[in-house]
């Protein structure tokens, strides 16, 4: 069932129970004062007003980023009350449902069109670390008339075309344009009515979700028989310290969130999975790399090499899924194999990732919580689906995950049934949220769009096709001891 989450702070709560009675009469009564709001002049007439935006943040259920939520929600509220607005509905994405499909968005569209339609104007939907400057969002969306159909956001584009959007433009990538969520992006209320309408009559077609937000564009787009995206200059992902920012609505701080000291490497076992006839080619790419950053690390293949060394975990390798062998590496996590650490990461080995950058992320999380964190995919999220890892990025299970993971009995149907998917299903069934993070990525900087990575400091890439690895590792994850590392170059772009 869907339910609202409207939560109002401070200075602005005295003025949300002037909208009880509207937000929670009945059908009928709403309607009755709708109509009488509209005939006195109040709603969609003269200039728009901040309580005509519905503010959607795409929240997560994990506790680190509702505090983050919650924290940016109370923020809006307060800004709307300095500038003497009345407050607008501010809704965590996580909250409006218990279905896992509903940070795919598209599925929500019908219940934004008859819950908020008739007195809204926009739907402008924010990400947890989007800073946001009420006045001016407020400026540019007054800009457009909002009677018409508009899809607005700061573009991104593809350079070439790339796997992690199915090759789409091929003969021209750059042609497609598709929304940064980190700047924040917005629906016009005509255009939400619409695709309502489509979704409720044409069931969604995608079964894997890969890219929301190209995935967003394509479905507005509709082939080229819908709306392209408008840009907005204001929706902005500069930091907000840039002396370019000062025209901007939206801003986002380059650097991931740093809640604490970062947890100890002691505190992370790493399992990398290889086979036998990697070992010559993939195996010294992350000796080279980033495995001199582990304090504990293991790698698993089919055959046991010293030289290594490997260890053989007695099951057949498949040329795809290794559902059997990461099952037998979570079962060998939570034996006295190997040293109990608070978190287990699960890496290919055709991975490259920055260890120092995963200890300061996972400062943010509860290792008491079952948290499973990385890249998150979406399987039939349309029609009841489930998330999950994707596996190539990275996947980060807290002990209390994997304790829980494997005490429901849940297992592989086949060893070469895909792994991340499998453990997607499980931890469906369990009603554990996959906790998301835009900084692993199962591709390779040359498949993102450059103003997406511009300003994020990535913890992973996937993937040595076509690319020098060692060097992708050092120009994109090493942090220099000099000071000298990308971070600082992608922050002045």
């Amino acid at each position: 069932m869907v339910r609202g989450n409207f939560h109002f702070g401070y200075k602005a709560a005295f003025m949300f129970w002037s909208l009880v009675p509207f937000i929670f009469a009945s059908q009928d009564m709403k309607d009755s004062i709708s109509k009488a709001r509209e005939a006195e002049g109040h709603l969609h007439e003269g200039p728009l007003r901040l309580r005509e935006v519905v503010f959607v943040i795409q929240s997560q259920r994990n506790s680190f980023h509702v505090q983050r939520a919650e924290t940016l929600q109370a923020d809006l509220l307060l800004q709307t009350d300095a500038l003497q607005e009345m407050p607008p509905a501010v809704l965590m994405l996580h909250a409006l449902s218990d279905s896992e499909g509903d940070w795919s968005v598209l599925p929500l569209l019908p219940y934004f069109s008859s819950h908020f339609g008739r007195n809204s104007s926009w739907i402008m939907f924010l990400e947890e670390e989007t800073n946001v400057n009420m006045e001016k969002l407020h400026s540019a969306l007054k800009k457009f008339d909002h009677r018409k159909e508009w899809f607005l956001g700061k573009p991104l584009h593809d350079d070439e075309s790339t796997i992690i959007h199915h090759y789409a433009f091929s003969e021209n990538p750059s042609a497609f344009e598709y929304p940064d969520f980190s700047a924040g992006w917005a629906l016009s209320m005509p255009l939400v009515h619409r695709l309502a309408n489509k979704v409720q009559k044409e069931p969604l077609k995608s079964d894997f979700t890969i890219d929301l937000k190209h995935e967003v564009a394509l479905y507005i787009w509709e082939g080229g028989d819908g709306l392209r995206l408008t840009a907005v200059p204001e929706l902005c992902t500069l930091p907000g310290h840039s002396t370019r920012s000062q025209h901007c609505a939206t801003t986002v701080g380059v650097h991931p969130p740093l809640c604490g000291v970062p947890v100890k490497k002691e505190d992370i076992f790493v399992a990398v999975k290889t086979c036998k006839k990697f070992h010559l080619d993939r195996v010294p790419v992350v000796k080279k790399t980033w495995a001199k950053q582990a304090a504990f690390l293991e790698y698993y293949s089919d055959y046991a090499d010293t030289s290594i060394p490997t260890v053989d975990l007695g099951v057949p390798n498949t040329d795809r899924g290794h559902c059997g062998k990461t099952f037998a590496i979570l079962s060998r996590y939570a034996s006295d194999a190997v040293p109990k650490t608070d978190w287990l990461l699960i890496v290919d080995d055709d991975t490259l990732i920055s260890l120092p950058r995963l200890q300061a992320l996972l400062s943010c999380y509860n290792p008491r919580e079952p948290v499973c964190l990385g890249e998150r995919y979406g399987y039939g999220l349309g029609q009841g689906g489930y998330s999950y890892i994707t596996g190539g990025g990275g996947m980060v299970f807290s002990r209390e995950a994997v304790l829980r993971l494997l005490a429901s009995g849940c297992k592989c149907y086949s060893d070469d049934a895909p792994d991340d998917m499998v453990v997607g299903m499980c931890l469906s069934a369990l009603r554990l949220p996959v906790t998301h993070s835009a900084l692993f990525h199962q591709a390779r900087p040359d498949d993102y769009a450059k103003d997406l990575l511009a300003h994020q400091t990535p913890i992973s890439f996937h993937k040595h096709w076509n690319i020098d690895p060692i060097a992708v590792f050092h120009q994109w994850l090493n942090d220099d001891v000099d000071g000298s590392s990308q971070t600082t170059a992608r922050e002045e772009l």
